[in-house]
Order: structure tokens, then sequence, then C-alpha cells
């Protein structure tokens, strides 16, 4: 995504929404321009969200820390086992646990600590047992009197000290045409309290659509006050306020379990 269209974006959706969280399925770490947009966050008045698997938050440190639009940072330390770029488990928890030591030396900044992985099956304990590694050497960077693991349940979060917090959840399934389909039943925050855009400018309901499948319209062509008052729109909103899905791949999602 260009500068360019990044501040305009910033300007259609600013009538609606002083937060931005980026991230649809992507590492933004990785942009080149991650500092501009979040200098060009502040001037417009945005507040950012990151979510990060963490691996580069040591090259990244010092550049976000003097970021004042910085509000809030996810490290997703489930998606570790994902990372093949051959970095020691030690190392990636000890670069976010001194990324957090410095983070929490701000005056409002918040860290959360993601373990989005747990399996429904008893028997599955791997997940476990990779939790287990991390949270020790959580426990120990902080200096904790208790094991996380007996405070914390499924599902559930635990607040670690002053602006940290720790959540876990059971895995699910993303979205997906060829998957099964769940019962129409159900609630989303989608088009509420959250819309996605793309790098091609295509707006999403929510962030799990990283493919456009939901295709609401495009911001290059479409202004966003429109495109979230079309009638498919509009359809998905007033759906989920009637607890139904509307749409074939909020149908597939089985992330929307999650909210009954």
């Amino acid at each position: 995504m260009s500068e360019e269209f990044f501040a305009n974006i910033l300007d259609q959706i600013k009538p609606y929404t002083s937060h931005i969280n980026l991230h649809v399925k992507g590492e933004p770490l990785l942009h080149p321009k991650l500092e501009r947009f979040l200098d060009l966050s502040f001037e417009k008045g945005f507040q950012v969200n990151i979510t990060t698997n963490g691996t580069l938050i040591r090259r990244m440190q010092e550049k976000l820390l003097r970021k004042p639009a910085l509000r809030q940072i996810n490290f997703s330390l489930h998606s570790f086992d994902g990372n093949d770029d051959g970095m020691s488990r030690d190392s990636y928890i000890e670069d976010i646990l001194a990324f957090t030591v410095e983070a929490l030396k701000q005056p409002k900044l918040l860290i959360a600590f993601r373990f989005w992985n747990l399996s429904e099956s008893p028997a599955d304990d791997l997940a476990i047992r990779r939790n287990d590694e991390l949270l020790s050497a959580i426990e120990k960077a902080l200096g904790l009197p208790y094991k996380i693991r007996d405070e914390v349940l499924p599902d559930r979060g635990i607040k670690l000290a002053d602006r940290l917090y720790l959540n876990q959840a059971h895995r699910f399934e993303w979205p997906d045409l060829g998957t099964k389909e769940y019962p129409a039943a159900g609630f989303c925050h989608g088009l509420r309290n959250q819309a996605g855009i793309l790098v091609d400018g295509t707006v999403l309901p929510c962030c799990l659509d990283s493919e456009g499948i939901i295709n609401l319209g495009n911001i290059h062509t479409t202004p966003f006050g429109e495109i979230i008052e079309s009638p498919r729109a509009k359809a998905i909103f007033d759906g989920f306020s009637r607890k139904e899905a509307v749409e074939e791949l909020c149908r597939k999602c089985g992330y929307r379990k999650r909210f009954g």
C-alpha cells in the first residue's frame, strides 16, 4: 500500500473511527513505510493497534517506541510455530520481552500476548507444551509469583501488569468457501464495530476475509461512506442484528462461533 493511498483511506474513514488496526492476515512490521504510516496516523488524529508475530520486533523496537500514534501491540505468540527463518524459541521470546519492558515505560502503550492455539481435544497437548515454554519465560522475566496457566482460563484473558495482558483461545477455522458450513444462526461484529480494507482498495466486513470474497466495493472508485451503506453491507449488518449470517463465507467462519 502506498503512502498516498493510506492517507486517502484515513481521510475517508475519519468520520467513522479514531482507531485503526494494521493487519489483515499480514505482517505489518514488514512494510517499508510503517514509520511514515504511523506519523500520518498521528497527524490525522488516529490511534493505531498493531498485531504482529513479533519476529521483527528487535529490529523495529526503537522506531515503534517513539511513535505517539501507537496505542497497542498484540503479539500472536502462537504463530511462532509457523516461523521458518531459523530464529530460536529462546531468542524469539527474549526479543518480545525486551520490547515489552521498554514499552511499559511509555505512558499509555498497551501490550497483549496472544495464545490462540488451544485444541478442543484433551489428547492434543502439543500446543500446551509449546505454550508452557513461552509462559515460563514470561513468568521469569516479569517475576510473577504464580504460574500463568493456573490463573488463566480458556477463551479468557488475564492482566499480568499495568497495561500488559495475556489471553488464550481455541484454534478456529478460517472462513473458506470450500469448508463446512456452520449454522446460520449467530452473531458477528463485522460492519458493526469493524471493517477491513485490502491493499487493492477492496472493502470487507472484517479482517478474516483476506481474499476479498465479500467484496463490498473499492475505495478507489467509491467513497467508503457509500460502500458501507450499500445494500449488501446493510444486509450483512441487519442479518447479524437478527443473529443470522446472510453471507456464505460468514456461515463458513469458525471465528464467528466465539460470539454464540
